[in-house]
């Protein structure tokens, strides 16, 4: 049995057949205690595969970034043993789950609530990022600084979080708006943050969102009036 601090894993997917087993595979086994994938209306093997692969399989049948997640924080709040720390990764294998660690280490060792991957400071391979996502998260970390006067660099979705922190901080957006309405409400709060460069490689599969032009734009608009709205 593990011991030490418990440390979960929520993994939201949509058809992501192709990349969620090798995520899974990638994720080091030492600090974690539960992988949980959100099979989040997904038409594919992805379900299959994540339960092969050794993860806990909930199902959100209404498509959507940010209910896949609350399904998931649901799920732990009624856990027996709800973790100290969740960390959030994609299925597609852009992100490198052995950097893991980096993330969980500032809150176990210096009282951090909310640690985001920024892929800004660290190295991504070539094409892993469309110029508008680039572009995107640029807009975006200079909007959260002229009204909310915090300092980020990337909206990253791969982070980890205080599991009582995350509780507190009452996510409520179901769709693209999720991680900056975390980084947010964690500002307006007084939470204390950081950022760790991690890598950023090319996805497995056809991304849904930065893949599509309507994607992009929906992706976008939701962002700049989830800032918007929470002045």
């Amino acid at each position: 049995m593990k011991s030490g601090p418990i440390v979960s894993v929520i993994i939201p997917a949509f058809n992501e057949e192709n990349g969620v087993g090798q995520v899974i595979a990638e994720i080091p086994k030492k600090l974690v205690s539960e992988i949980i994938v959100v099979n989040n209306a997904s038409t594919d093997n992805t379900e299959r595969i994540a339960k092969a692969a050794g993860a806990t399989v909930l199902r959100e049948p209404i498509a959507g970034y940010g209910r896949a997640c609350l399904k998931a924080i649901d799920y732990l709040k009624k856990s027996e043993t709800p973790p100290d720390v969740v960390v959030f990764l994609d299925a597609d294998h852009s992100d490198y789950p052995e950097e893991m660690e980096k993330l969980i280490n500032p809150i176990l060792t210096n009282g951090v609530d909310l640690v985001i991957g920024s892929r800004a400071l660290g190295k991504k391979e070539s094409g892993a990022m469309t110029l508008q996502q680039i572009f995107g998260n640029w807009l975006a970390t200079r909007l959260l600084k002229l009204f909310y006067n915090v300092k980020f660099t990337d909206l990253g979705p791969f982070r980890a979080v205080r599991f009582l922190s995350l509780v507190d901080l009452d996510m409520q957006d179901k769709t693209y708006g999720w991680t900056v309405e975390m980084q947010i409400k964690a500002a307006k709060k007084k939470m204390k943050f950081a950022e760790v460069p991690v890598r950023y490689r090319r996805r497995i599969g056809f991304s849904k969102i930065s893949g599509t032009v309507k994607g992009t734009i929906m992706a976008g608009y939701k962002i700049i009036i989830t800032i918007l709205k929470n002045v």
